[in-house]
């Protein structure tokens, strides 16, 4: 049988602080080892391992363009 009750944070605070030292060990245990952050990528990571990468052909073009107006601006 399983029972839902929505509180708020501060009222579970204060439930938490009513505990006997025992019973706060006990919680304090129990949620440090059930609960573990996931380990997903966030969108903005998961979209830059999967964004398309450039060539060693295509840098080295960047590069020599890159070059080229350099020496254009120069001259």
């Amino acid at each position: 049988m399983q029972i839902q009750v929505d509180i708020s944070f501060d009222q579970l605070v204060q439930l938490a602080k009513g505990l006997t030292p025992t019973q706060w060990v006990r919680l304090k245990s129990a949620v440090d080892t059930t609960y573990t952050a996931p380990n997903q990528p966030s969108d903005l990571e998961a979209f830059l391992l999967t964004a398309p990468t450039f060539t060693d052909e295509q840098i080295q073009e960047i590069d020599q363009t890159r070059r080229h107006i350099n020496q254009w601006r120069t001259t």
